[in-house]
This record gives C-alpha cells, sequence and structure tokens, in this order.
C-alpha cells in the first residue's frame, strides 16, 4: 500500500501532464495515442528533436502534426516538408481542415499559398531553398518535421533532406518520420551529432495485422502455416525467434516443384506421353507444361471481391499496365458500385474538374476516366493528369472507388490505405533494369494494406504465374533489415551558397558532418580496428618465419615470382591455344578432313557441315568420326588448332541419320589419312618459341633462387608456409589500408574538385570568394545548374523570346522515359535552335572539364519536350500538342511544372540581363495556363 506522500506526488504528477500540450493535443483527437507516439510527442514537448522509424500506416504523421500543435501553442511557426508535391498538398488539405487555411499555408515550387502562415507545407527542395536565400520567412521558425525522411537515400534527391538537416538553425527541433529502417539507431547517432538531443523512437509493430497469400488461379492460397498447417498472419518486426513454427504453404512449395519439372519438360514415370493438350517434339510427344492459368486483373478483382477483399490496390508497375487494367476491367463488365455511390463519384468529379477546359476534356481521356471511377475502377500514376489523381485518392479514401491499379510511386507517403494489396510481380524496371524487388519496397507496398480503425487485418496478395518461387516471396514478407545509405554528394549550387556563407575551410568542415561521411567514417573504424589486428597477424607470421641463413621474405618473394609468372605462362598458353583453335575452326570447309590434337574429342574426323553461324563462341561444325559417330565440336572441345590433313568428297544425298551412309564416309575418311598428313602449321610452332621464352625466364628465376642463402636451410618449407600466409595477408592488408584512405574524408575531397573546377570556370576567385557569375549561380538549383548557369553567362539564351526560352528551359528538366526515346526529336528553328545547340555545345564542354575533374557528368539535355513545350507555349491546343507523341497528357503537364520551376529560377539570376528575365516572366505566364495551371491545391 503506498503512503500519503507517494500518492501526493502522483497526483500533482497527473495534474502537471493533464496540463501539458500534449494533454491538449490529446483531447483534440478521436483515437488513442499508441506509447511509441507518446514517447516521440513527450520528447518533443521536452525540447528535444526526434526521430520516429515505424511501419507504414502506424501514424507516424501524428508525431508531425503534434509539433505544429506545439508551434502555435507557444506562437512559432512550424514547416512541415515532404518529398513530393503529391504528398505536400494531400498534407496541406489535411492541416487546413484541423487549423483553418488563415494559419495554413503550402509552397511546392510552382504554388504558392499564405506562405507567411505561422504553419507552411513544403517540400523538402522549397525548404533547402529558403536557407540558402536566408528568407526571412525562416524568422520564428520553431519546428520542422521531415516526413519521410528515408527518402534521403533517393540517388538523385535525396541530398536535400541532409543539406537542410545540416543548414538549419539549432534552435530548430526536427521531428523526423521515417518509414522502417534496420539502422534507425545509426541514423539518430548522426543527428544527435550534428542537431543535439535527439531521442530515437523506433516501433516495429503494426496496427493492423498482415496476413500474405498467394492467388493460385483464381484461388487465395495462404502463404505462412504453422507446424500444424494451419494460416499464421505476420506482423512487421516479428522476429525469427517468434517465428519458429513458421513455415512455408506445402502445397505452395508443391505447386513450386511442379512447375520446375514441367519447365524441364519432363514427365512422371508412368505418365502418359500423348494425350490431349499435348504437343510434338523431335523425338516424340511430349506434356505441354500445365500450370495453374494467371488470372485476368479483371478475374482478381471479381475474387477480391467475393471473398470481401475490397478495396484493393493492385501494383502494376507499368503506366500502360495501369491503363490497360481499367480497360480490362470496364471490358469484362466490372461494376463494383451502387447506383448512389455512382451518383456520388459523378458529383465529386465534376466539382472537382470543372476548372479544366472544356476542349481539353477528350485529349484527357476524361469520359472514360469518368466511366471507370463510376464502376469504382480506376488507375493512378505519374502520366496522369494531377486532378485526376487527385480526385481518385479522394474517392478511394471515401470508399467509393473500389480497386485501383498504380505504379509504385503511390506507396510513397499519399494516404491510400486499402484493405488488400495485389502485387502483380515481383520484377520492376528500376531506370536501368529490370530487376528483383527488394524486402524493402515489398514492405512499402503491401504496407499499404489495412486501414487503421476500419479494417481489423489487411490482406498482401502475390499472383501465382510460371517460375514463382513462394521460398523467395516468404523472404521478402518477412526480410526486416532495410537500411539507410546516405546518397549526399556536394554539388555546384551548394558549394557556392557554402562559400559566399561561411567561407571554403568552414563549408569543408560542414561537409564532414553529413551522414554520407558519418556513415563512411564508421565504417573506417571497424576496418581499421582489423587494420591494427592484421599488422599485429604480419608481426607474427614475420617472427615464425626468421631464417638464420638470410632474407627469407626475399627468398619467399622470389617462390611467389616463379609461382605467379608460371601461371601467366600457363593463362597465357591456354589463350593462345584457345585462338588458334578458333581460328582453325573458322577456316574448316564441307569435306576436310581434320586431325584434333587433344580435348574431349581428340582424333579423325570429317567435316559434313562447318557451322559458321555459332555465334560468340565461334564456329561449331557438325563432323562424323573415324568411329562413325556425327558430333558437334565446339572451342570448348578442342586443345589448340584443328589440323587439316586433306579432303574427301561427301556425297549430296549423303544421310547423317543412315547407318551405311555413316559407315560408306568413315571408310573414305580412312582412306584419306593413309596418303599422309599435313606438317604442324606456323601457329603451333609460333607457340613453341613464345612457350621457350617464357620457360627461360622462369628457369632464371629457378636459378636465383637456387642461389639464394634460404635455399638451403633444413627448415625451408616450415618457414615457407609462414611466409605464404605472409604475403597472402599482407596483400589483403595492403588493400585495406588503400579503402581506409579512400574513404577518409570522401565527402570534402569532392567539394575541394568542384570548387576546383568552380574556380577554373570563373565562378569562384583563387581567394575562394564568389565572382558576379558565382553570385548568379546561387539563384539555380536545377540538377543541372552549373549548365543553365554557363548558358547564362555566355548569354546562350539572350534574345529568345517567351516560347523559345520555354522550349529551350524543357531540354534542361526533361528525361524521357525508355520507351518514349526516339531519334532525332523535332525541335522548333530559328533563334530557338541556334540556342539549343549552343547549351549542348556548353555541355559538351562542361562534360570535358568534369570528366578532368573526376566528377559525376552532368546530364545531357534532352530535347525531346522542346517542340511540344513550344507548341504550347505559343498558344495551341493541347490535342494538337501532343498530337505528334507518345506523351501523357499528365506527363506533359508535370514536365511544363518543372519548366516553370526553372523559368523562375532564370527570372531571378538574370537581374542583370532585363530582356531574358522580361522573356522568363512571359514564359511562366505562357506556359502556366489550361490544364497547366489547374490543380486542386497544386
Amino acid at each position: 500500500m503506498s503512503s500519503a506522500a507517494e500518492r501526493f506526488s502522483a497526483a500533482r504528477a497527473r495534474q502537471v501532464a493533464d496540463r501539458s500540450a500534449l494533454a491538449a493535443f490529446r483531447r483534440g483527437l478521436d483515437f488513442k495515442l499508441d506509447p511509441f507516439q507518446v514517447q516521440a510527442c513527450e520528447a518533443l514537448e521536452a525540447g528535444r528533436g526526434v526521430l520516429v522509424a515505424a511501419p507504414t500506416g502506424a501514424g507516424k504523421t501524428v508525431v508531425g502534426e503534434f509539433a505544429v500543435h506545439l508551434a502555435l501553442a507557444g506562437g512559432r511557426k512550424a514547416f512541415y516538408t515532404t518529398p513530393i508535391k503529391a504528398l505536400s498538398n494531400q498534407k496541406y488539405t489535411d492541416l487546413v481542415v484541423v487549423h483553418g487555411d488563415r494559419d495554413v499555408g503550402l509552397l511546392t515550387g510552382d504554388v504558392s499559398i499564405n506562405g507567411e502562415a505561422p504553419v507552411v507545407v513544403m517540400t523538402t527542395e522549397v525548404l533547402r531553398n529558403m536557407i540558402y536565400a536566408d528568407s526571412p520567412t525562416l524568422a520564428g521558425l520553431g519546428y520542422v518535421v521531415m516526413d519521410e525522411v528515408h527518402y534521403l537515400a533517393d540517388r538523385f534527391r535525396g541530398a536535400v533532406w541532409e543539406e537542410v538537416i545540416i543548414h538549419l538553425p539549432q534552435e530548430v527541433l526536427i521531428a523526423s518520420l521515417s518509414a522502417t529502417v534496420s539502422n534507425a539507431e545509426e541514423f539518430g547517432a548522426w543527428l544527435d551529432t550534428v542537431r543535439g538531443d535527439t531521442a530515437i523512437v523506433v516501433s516495429s509493430r503494426r496496427p493492423v495485422p498482415l496476413w500474405q497469400h498467394v492467388m493460385v488461379g483464381t484461388r487465395i492460397v495462404d502463404l505462412f502455416t504453422d507446424a500444424a498447417g494451419r494460416p499464421v498472419e505476420t506482423t512487421e518486426g516479428t522476429e525469427p525467434e517468434h517465428r519458429s513454427g513458421l513455415g512455408v504453404n506445402d502445397e505452395l512449395l508443391r505447386l513450386a516443384r511442379t512447375d520446375v519439372r514441367q519447365a524441364r519438360g519432363s514427365t512422371p514415370r508412368g505418365a502418359p506421353l500423348r494425350g490431349k493438350g499435348s504437343r510434338r517434339g523431335r523425338g516424340g510427344y511430349h506434356q505441354r507444361p500445365r500450370g495453374p492459368a494467371v488470372p485476368s486483373r479483371a478475374q482478381v478483382v471479381e475474387r477480391l471481391d467475393a471473398e470481401g477483399l475490397l478495396p484493393a490496390i493492385t501494383f502494376v508497375f507499368s503506366r500502360a499496365g495501369c491503363d490497360a487494367a481499367v480497360r480490362q476491367c470496364l471490358a469484362w463488365g466490372v461494376r463494383l458500385t451502387t447506383p448512389a455511390e455512382r451518383q456520388e463519384i459523378r458529383a465529386v468529379v465534376e466539382e472537382r474538374c470543372t476548372q479544366i477546359p472544356d476542349a481539353d476534356l477528350a485529349v484527357l481521356g476524361y469520359w472514360e476516366f469518368v466511366d471507370g471511377l463510376s464502376r469504382g475502377v480506376a488507375a493512378h500514376h505519374a502520366g496522369m493528369l494531377p486532378a485526376f489523381k487527385e480526385v481518385v485518392e479522394l474517392l478511394f479514401t471515401r470508399g467509393l472507388v473500389k480497386a485501383v491499379f498504380a505504379t509504385e510511386t503511390l506507396a510513397l507517403g499519399i494516404n491510400m490505405p486499402a484493405r488488400s494489396v495485389v502485387l502483380e510481380k515481383l520484377v520492376k524496371f528500376n531506370g536501368e533494369t529490370h530487376a528483383d524487388i527488394t524486402p524493402g519496397e515489398y514492405t512499402q507496398l503491401t504496407g499499404r494494406a489495412g486501414r487503421r480503425g476500419i479494417d481489423i487485418e489487411g490482406h498482401a496478395v502475390v499472383l501465382w504465374t510460371p517460375g514463382t518461387d513462394p521460398e523467395s516471396v516468404a523472404g521478402l514478407a518477412s526480410t526486416r533489415t532495410y537500411p539507410l545509405r546516405s546518397s549526399f554528394r556536394p554539388t555546384y549550387n551548394m558549394a557556392v551558397n557554402l562559400v559566399a556563407q561561411v567561407g571554403r575551410t568552414a563549408a569543408r568542415e560542414i561537409l564532414e558532418t553529413s551522414f554520407a561521411q558519418f556513415q563512411a567514417d564508421r565504417a573506417v573504424v571497424g576496418l581499421a580496428r582489423k587494420s591494427r589486428q592484421q599488422e599485429g597477424a604480419l608481426a607474427g607470421y614475420a617472427a615464425s618465419m626468421t631464417c638464420h641463413l638470410g632474407d627469407f621474405t626475399e627468398y619467399a618473394e622470389l617462390r611467389r615470382q616463379i609461382h605467379d609468372r608460371e601461371k601467366d605462362v600457363s593463362r597465357g598458353a591456354a589463350r593462345q591455344r584457345r585462338a588458334q583453335a578458333l581460328a582453325s575452326l573458322e577456316g574448316l570447309s564441307r569435306g576436310d578432313v581434320i586431325r584434333v590434337p587433344a580435348g574431349r574429342r581428340s582424333g579423325f574426323a570429317v567435316v559434313l557441315d562447318p557451322g559458321t553461324g555459332g555465334g560468340l563462341e565461334g564456329p561449331r561444325p557438325t563432323v562424323l568420326t573415324a568411329e562413325r559417330r556425327v558430333r558437334r565440336l565446339s572451342v570448348h572441345d578442342v586443345d589448340g588448332a584443328v589440323e587439316a590433313m586433306g579432303r574427301v568428297r561427301i556425297p549430296k544425298d549423303f544421310n547423317a541419320r543412315s547407318v551405311a551412309s555413316r559407315r560408306d564416309l568413315a571408310s573414305s575418311l580412312r582412306n584419306a589419312l593413309t596418303e599422309g598428313r599435313r606438317a604442324a602449321t606456323p601457329a603451333t610452332k609460333q607457340r613453341r618459341d613464345d612457350g621457350g621464352a617464357a620457360e627461360e625466364e622462369v628457369a632464371d628465376l629457378r636459378r636465383r633462387m637456387r642461389a639464394h642463402p634460404c635455399h638451403g636451410c633444413s627448415d625451408r618449407e616450415e618457414h615457407a608456409r609462414w611466409a605464404e600466409r605472409w604475403l597472402r595477408l599482407r596483400r589483403e592488408h595492403a588493400a585495406l589500408v588503400r579503402s581506409i584512405e579512400g574513404r577518409t574524408s570522401t565527402i570534402a575531397r569532392t567539394f575541394d574538385r568542384v570548387c576546383e573546377l568552380l574556380t577554373q570556370l570563373g565562378y569562384l576567385t583563387a581567394e575562394d570568394t564568389l565572382t558576379p557569375a558565382g553570385e548568379r549561380l546561387r539563384r539555380v538549383y536545377a540538377e543541372k545548374d552549373l549548365l543553365v548557369a554557363q548558358c547564362l553567362r555566355h548569354g546562350v539564351w539572350t534574345g529568345l523570346d517567351g516560347p523559345g526560352l520555354a522550349a529551350v528551359a524543357s531540354t534542361i528538366v526533361y528525361e524521357a522515359r525508355r520507351e518514349e526515346r526516339g531519334a532525332g526529336p523535332r525541335v522548333p528553328g530559328g533563334a530557338v535552335r541556334e540556342a539549343i545547340r549552343g547549351t549542348v555545345h556548353l555541355w559538351s564542354e562542361l562534360d570535358d572539364v568534369e570528366s578532368h575533374h573526376r566528377l559525376d557528368p552532368t546530364p545531357e539535355p534532352d530535347l525531346g519536350l522542346a517542340w511540344p513545350v513550344h507548341r504550347w507555349a505559343s498558344g495551341q491546343r493541347l490535342d494538337d500538342v501532343l498530337a505528334d507523341g507518345d506523351l501523357a497528357a499528365g506527363d506533359f503537364v508535370r514536365w511544363c511544372k518543372q519548366v516553370v520551376d526553372l523559368l523562375d529560377q532564370v527570372a531571378a539570376a538574370a537581374l542583370d540581363d532585363p530582356p531574358l528575365r522580361t522573356a522568363a516572366l512571359d514564359a511562366i505566364d505562357r506556359v502556366r495556363r489550361g490544364v497547366v495551371a489547374y490543380s486542386a491545391v497544386g
């Protein structure tokens, strides 16, 4: 029983807690906070930064919303940053509902709404630009929420997150919200180093249990079962020791084995070789491989509907595939909505799309879009008009759209949870090649399954296709290691901004505080420890091989040289023999009598077919041996040149399958052999000459070895064994030292090379101050920042009108997707063509300079958007602009907004070139019209 003093103390603690900011915040919620949310919010209220790492859908954003609450309660500002505009738009809408539009603003580069509000939602790039510009908007900033902070691993844009974290004023508290990563402690330790006291809050618990399934045909089969064969759900973060009874469903394993057997063309013993569905092969009849039929997308939707698993998101990994899926469902007659729901859907669509010009509706596919929505089916991908995507998101969250076919971009933060998630494939194109999705990607995608507060469980479904490996699927579903790796690297714009603000020396020190260098240094600590261990082992080996007769290290080096030279000679001889074999096979003709000197096919034969179409491996002649066997030779079957001994005539009606024909031709072969054989070829003689020189070199090394004092040591072989270990470890140690040297100060060394290039081109002086060109570069944040600055500096864009400048700007921002690339894109003529030519010329010069300074190259300008942007900026209709190419309307709008972003930077940087500034502002107005200007919030 507690004492009176203890009861009084507890009562006082409750009174204080009830008056806290967190208590006030909780009173405004209609749900109970989870322990990890409480822990993170308490840390923020205590004045600490916080890193929250939790699964998708766990409720991390509550922590960000509490940071906003703290800012407003304390009369401070809060910035809520996201990696993409769509997520910024969504978060802006959410915060307006809670705090009203007077207190909430939105900044996404091309959209500015109430930017001086106490709470502003923005993309992370906007905040980075504010910091470098020393924007007055930063005054009074108390909290920054960095949503999806794990995006700093993105190799294209991830560095922006680190820039913001490093450069924000120290008094600003950062609430970093991350998906589940396995090195949260490492990332938190870095935040603690650069930002001060930071609480690390990790939750691995999914708020809604997740079941893993495989759809076999139209049956939904559980992926995991326990020892008794009962289905088992998987919860993110479940450790292996708690899953000891978890196994892959035996039915799926049997199906996989059957798939493999059928793929090899085998037939179970005792099964009939002929029957319905069989097909004839060369050697008889084989069973056609027959696995479960892959269901159509419409069938998948119908099965999910029948099982009560809608709403569902199906990830297709292809824009065209998403659109095709909707068409397939419509053609199949799928209808998932009631009449009342269809009426509500049409009302929402008309309200949200009312500002789209009527003339553009047809080219945007509006009527097909509405037809799909009214049936409860939609696509969602980057090629869609932003307004259309927002409508899909709204209708899906309201439960009116039941089946969405999406690319993986939907998984990035947008709040569209579903009851089920379907993966059509486990392979996707990563921008360079088709690769298996990673466990982290699998978890990010399937994390959408299970709506908190709505569903008691979520479901992840993988479609069974030929070659599916259920154990690999299980590995994706159960792996919990997703390390966060920095992609930070200094850029030209970053360099001039840092030098201008703090000087080059201090800038170098700042960059060495990046997460990238932090990770490299941590790795160096382990490598250095290993290096010290190796040094100790080397000293021990050296002591063990010490010889009283002389320097055994020198003797061991001679033995090593002999071994290495003999190996090189052997490899060289093998390469030469292969080359000679290949050359001799290429010279064969039908009827040649040959001798294969060695190898698997050694002996005499006659060439039936020279086989010159053998591809990369060279000719593969078909021959008849003296033993009457028909063989096919390759360069791997012979050791050295094949020697031609003579010729025989092969009858036109020769049939290799005929025993009599083979017997007669083998007889002719033996007769030809008795007439004599040719001498060795010159190539063979050359090989002997080359081999003789190499043998002499080895002999000389052996003479030196035998003359060495240590050669006469009675313990020579014992010393040699220690020496071999010493030599092997010395090579490993040298490589380790090089690795350590390569990791130390890597970011700072890159920064030095960037500054050296900028000095060479005239953006920095020899005293590390900015020139006027460097000041201009400070205002350019595009990926090709230095190329833009070079074009401004050399006047390449001066004199262009608005449409022309927009067209040239498009070559800087546009990057064609692989399927959109074609030969010779059309470009406008006259001054625009000359400006584009000048831009490409400056890029070529810059590429040479970057190569000289060992820096990553600036991507080449892409001309594929210049013609449509020029036409659009000239006032032409959307359908006319898109008619000449395969560019989707949504893609066109997205690229146009990026063109506007760049034009805005050009206008800011061209203060000393009034005509260019005027053209940039005119181009912005001309591009930002019609569907490009319209968006629900941005």
